[in-house]
């Protein structure tokens, strides 16, 4: 596992997304190694993975054991961190699945430089999280939340709201999640733009796409500015006090990334101090979300709990795509959405 000889070879591939092979079909009955959660339900379909390989479900405790020998890991606890401390034990590991778009809470140095082959979740969120987007820019505009709450307190209130068409937004994050969002988004007639990792322009779903590094220069043209990009060490705090301090007083935020890709102090300040109008989050540095976290108490901030794409049957769709790759790694073929592990994505996608 720890043969380090054609780590850059596996990597020029996973960046130009060519999947890695698997075995031939003549080698032996691969082990595979599940890593779920205590209490949390097996995969539905756990009989037809058992049909193709061994089979041992562990959770965190029992990883190192359970790894001794094991080709695959499936990450079934998507969240689960346990990978680094079992690394030494995991003497033939070759492949880990991770039933998550983002790989980061997994991530750590001495897999990124091993040979040890990443995939993910790629493409199973895609539309959930930009249809959950779509709803959050359109329940700020028609004040949906306002309407709730007068409501509640059966008060009769009438206001006018905003169009949503023509509007503006700028999503951060061009992968799948960020390009169907940018095609949704571009239906229901708003002007879309992208931040990614290099500039470009004549994108086919975000027209012009602006470096990463110069959010701060492209921030205020945003009526909504959207965080859908991967946790890296170049995005952590991307939406930082200056940015915020950038964006108009009539901004809306909606993150359904990472937490950690906003500083929630400087956030809290620019709500409070208006220079942004609001913000609609779905995933936070600290989950759940600290009682005494200010956020639960502020008019502008909308809180939902780490769920933007977890639609009804999103658990057996990911344990669906793991089984559709273990066919092919089990038939000799090549794995799909092999994650560049230096970028922390599927690269080209």
């Amino acid at each position: 596992m720890h043969n380090t000889e054609n780590t850059q070879l596996l990597q020029a591939s996973a960046a130009a997304s060519q999947p890695t092979p698997g075995p031939s079909a003549e080698q032996r009955t691969p082990r595979v190694v599940i890593l779920a959660a205590e209490g949390q339900a097996r995969p539905y379909n756990l009989g037809a993975m058992e049909a193709l390989a061994n089979v041992t479900v562990t959770d965190a405790a029992g990883l190192p054991d359970a790894a001794r020998g094991a080709d695959i890991l499936f990450l079934w606890d998507f969240f689960s961190s346990a990978l680094r401390d079992a690394w030494t034990h995991a003497d033939s590991l070759k492949w880990v699945h991770v039933a998550a778009a983002g790989v980061d809470a997994m991530m750590f140095d001495e897999l990124r430089a091993s040979d040890v082959v990443v995939t993910n979740a790629h493409g199973t969120f895609d539309r959930p999280i930009a249809e959950f987007v779509l709803a959050s820019i359109l329940a700020h505009d028609k004040q949906l939340h306002l309407s709730k709450k007068l409501q509640q307190q059966s008060v009769w209130r009438h206001r006018e709201v905003t169009r949503t068409e023509g509007s503006r937004a700028l999503v951060a994050g061009t992968g799948g999640i960020g390009r169907a969002t940018a095609r949704l988004l571009r239906a229901a007639g708003l002007e879309v733009r992208g931040v990614g990792r290099t500039a470009r322009e004549d994108d086919p779903d975000f027209g012009t796409v602006y470096r990463s590094a110069d959010l701060v220069e492209h921030a205020g043209w945003a009526d909504h500015v959207v965080l859908i990009a991967p946790l890296t060490e170049q995005t952590r705090h991307m939406m930082n006090a200056r940015v915020l301090a950038a964006m108009k007083p009539s901004a809306h935020l909606i993150n359904v990334g990472r937490g950690a890709l906003v500083d929630e102090p400087a956030l809290v300040q620019a709500l409070r101090d208006g220079q942004i109008a609001a913000a609609s989050l779905d995933v936070f540095s600290e989950e759940p979300v600290p009682a005494s976290h200010p956020f639960w108490g502020m008019e502008n901030v909308h809180m939902s709990a780490h769920m933007c794409g977890d639609v009804i049957g999103w658990r057996d769709a990911l344990a669906r795509q793991f089984l559709d790759n273990l066919e092919r790694w089990t038939a000799g073929g090549r794995l799909a959405n092999v994650v560049d592990k230096e970028r922390g994505y599927v690269s080209g996608s």
